[in-house]
């Protein structure tokens, strides 16, 4: 492709992480479910499908995505489900999980026809974000009071425990879900499945896998449970760039390199949490400070260094660009939104959705 912007997915880095699935599935006997709030890019589902069980959702739009383009089971989750929309939630699930007991119960009729389960909040958890802490004081996500859980625990057959966030030490990840066996471990003895959640980088580099594996299997040996995991982050680690070219440079009092793309509306995540893209291999005598188009100051991808100075025309490419991307562009400023492309297996690369104008204007009114 030529005009840039695009996200580029990598089929053979995509199934490297498929592999990881596999080998998880066959020896700690979890299933693995794909966290759409993290990634909703159909057009690779196909290859996705044949190495996990189904999707995790957390709205009726993704639980309706799940069901119509990935298949295998499909989980509905939502921290709070509306009367107008419990009904088509329930025809697309296989099973729905809820965040409070208050929803269980107000919602109980509606959804006898399928396996329900309840989320756990354990009061832990791996966040050093506090934005994105599910444990945070006051902390809406999910039932602290083992007691009360207990009490309504007839109408339910399992539990979703999302605890984990960033997540990439196994021994961090084993305290954690000691400390999660303590409190509610009395209660996993009484249902038949539990979701550990996703926020747990297993296919990151050197990840211990026998280990994780077998601290999954002498989980779901000692509670009689199927072991669920939600991999979102984990699934599309490392397979996918994005394309951006440089527009202008400038210097005042750093080199600037302006692209034509934005953290704002590509790359929100950046924002959000304050962190710098990924630029591979960053290594040169001469360091640019990589900027978005969008007319927000701080609307900066972050330095790098590059072997040669920058000019305009320039391809770069930013680095790990799948998780929370996709899912979150928007249409600030009415900048570009990248196409999306993949890299197939035999190196050549298909478009397979592009934005215009009209898509703009259809996204307001």
């Amino acid at each position: 492709m030529d005009q840039t912007p695009y996200y580029l997915i990598d089929r053979e880095k995509l199934l490297r992480n498929m592999a990881v699935m596999d080998r998880v599935r066959e020896e700690s006997g979890a299933k693995t479910l794909l966290a759409l709030k993290c990634f909703a890019t159909w057009c690779v589902f196909d290859t996705m499908s044949r190495h996990m069980d189904g999707t995790t959702s957390s709205s009726l739009n993704e639980v309706r995505l799940g069901r119509e383009k990935f298949g295998g089971e499909t989980h509905a989750y939502s921290v709070a489900y509306a009367d107008h929309e419990i009904d088509e939630v329930v025809s697309h699930a296989d099973k729905i999980i809820f965040n409070s007991i208050g929803q269980l119960e107000r919602f109980s009729e509606h959804s006898k026809g399928i396996v329900r389960g309840l989320r756990l909040n354990p009061g832990v958890s791996s966040s050093d974000f506090d934005l994105a802490d599910p444990s945070r004081p006051f902390s809406r996500l999910g039932e602290w009071d083992a007691s009360k859980v207990e009490a309504v625990i007839d109408k339910i057959t399992g539990f979703m425990v999302h605890n984990n966030c960033e997540n990439e030490d196994f021994s961090h990840f084993d305290r954690l879900l000691s400390e999660v066996e303590a409190r509610f471990g009395h209660l996993f003895e009484k249902v038949e499945w539990v979701s550990l959640g996703g926020g747990i980088h297993f296919t990151g580099k050197d990840y211990p896998l026998g280990d994780f594996c077998a601290r999954l299997k002498a989980f779901s040996e000692r509670y009689g449970v199927q072991v669920y995991l939600e991999p979102g982050e984990a699934a599309i680690t490392g397979t996918t760039t994005l394309e951006v070219t440089v527009l202008d440079t400038l210097f005042n009092g750093k080199n600037l390199a302006i692209v034509d793309s934005s953290t704002e509306a590509h790359m929100l995540d950046l924002l959000i949490y304050r962190q710098s893209a990924k630029m591979e291999p960053n290594e040169g005598p001469h360091e640019y400070m990589i900027c978005g188009k969008s007319c927000l100051a701080g609307d900066i991808f972050g330095e790098f260094r590059f072997p040669n100075e920058l000019k305009p025309g320039d391809r770069l490419s930013i680095q790990d660009a799948a998780g929370y991307t996709m899912v979150k562009k928007n249409w600030f400023n009415g900048v570009a939104m990248p196409a999306i492309a993949i890299r197939e297996k035999d190196g050549s690369i298909t478009s397979v959705r592009t934005f215009d104008y009209e898509d703009y204007a259809a996204s307001l009114s």
